[in-house]
């Protein structure tokens, strides 16, 4: 029989920056959970070089209801226009789970663009193999990005209501 390993956060949404540190496990060990918190860190610190680095060759990159992009430095390419000076992506790990070479994740996104942030809840797959990320298969409502896309303009014309935003996207 298989191990499984998990971890779970039970205080609530934290940022993959400050409580996981990828680079203390190595990607070179094959741990698929590891080569997945170095990905999503690197798109964080807009690190585009080892973004392609961890993307596969044959990468298929979907989010649920948009089309299916294919090859990993497509992909790659995609997030080096998007992410760039005066934009920023977070992630905020509500938890994490893999078993094997699959890693499920279940998080809050943060798409900066200057002092618009848009937060959605986003769940995700991943599949690694010898150190790469083959699949990337994110699920999220429609709805709750709309909300976020508001609550953040709201924030913009209303600097007062972004320490209430995060509290209210946090409950």
């Amino acid at each position: 029989m298989t191990s499984t390993r998990s971890r779970r956060t039970n205080t609530g949404p934290t940022s993959i920056t400050s409580t996981t540190n990828p680079e203390s496990r190595t990607a070179s060990t094959g741990d698929a959970e590891a080569v997945v918190l170095h990905f999503l860190r690197a798109l964080e610190t807009q690190d585009h070089d080892t973004v392609a680095e961890l993307l596969a060759p044959d990468l298929r990159y979907t989010n649920v209801s948009l089309p299916t992009l294919h090859g990993g430095a497509k992909v790659a390419g995609l997030f080096r226009r998007v992410l760039r000076r005066g934009t920023g992506f977070e992630v905020e790990m509500h938890s994490i789970a893999s078993h094997g070479d699959t890693v499920m994740t279940e998080r809050t996104d943060v798409i900066k663009a200057g002092p618009l942030e848009v937060r959605f809840w986003v769940c995700g797959t991943f599949r690694v193999q010898a150190g790469r990320i083959v699949l990337w298969r994110d699920y999220f409502d429609w709805w709750d990005i709309s909300r976020g896309a508001l609550r953040g303009m709201a924030a913009v014309a209303l600097p007062s209501l972004r320490d209430r935003r995060q509290v209210a996207h946090d409950r």
